[in-house]
């Protein structure tokens, strides 16, 4: 145990910074090809669907604003 601490006193900080990077990178899991298909075209629908709700909101007030503004004039 002492030895262990000992060699990560003497180790740079930017060596141990590159090997716990690896160890900490071997367990990762990886998503497959499929499901990063899938879920970067869900994210598309997803962007989309709200990108058409923000785009019909502010058509919806832009059209509210300018029948108010047309009742003062």
């Amino acid at each position: 145990m002492a030895v262990a601490k000992e060699k990560e006193r003497q180790e740079p900080g930017l060596v141990r910074f590159y090997r716990e990077t690896r160890a900490e990178l071997r367990k990762v899991v990886w998503p497959t090809r499929q499901e990063t298909i899938r879920l970067t075209i869900l994210v598309i629908v997803v962007s989309v669907l709200i990108g058409l709700l923000l785009f019909f909101g502010d058509t919806i007030f832009i059209w509210l604003y300018s029948q108010l503004v047309g009742l003062v004039e």
